[in-house]
């Protein structure tokens, strides 16, 4: 499991995929996210913008991103 410590109030979800190595590009998370394989608390999550706090889990191909505060 991937942690990403918050230097802010919040990560985005395309910003949180990129610094967790899942995907190479801004432009690759948009795609993964658009297609619904990504997860956010367990739900599928369609915005890319999507504000993420500690305590939120994010899920990607078998992979897992935890964020912290």
């Amino acid at each position: 499991m991937e942690v990403i410590k918050l230097k802010e109030d919040y990560i985005k979800l395309g910003q949180a995929l990129k610094a967790a190595g899942l995907v190479d590009s801004g432009v690759m998370a948009k795609l993964v996210i658009q297609d619904g394989l990504v997860k956010v608390n367990g739900e599928v999550e369609l915005q890319r913008g999507k504000k993420l706090y500690g305590g939120d889990v994010v899920s990607f191909e078998n992979e897992t991103i935890k964020i912290e505060q």
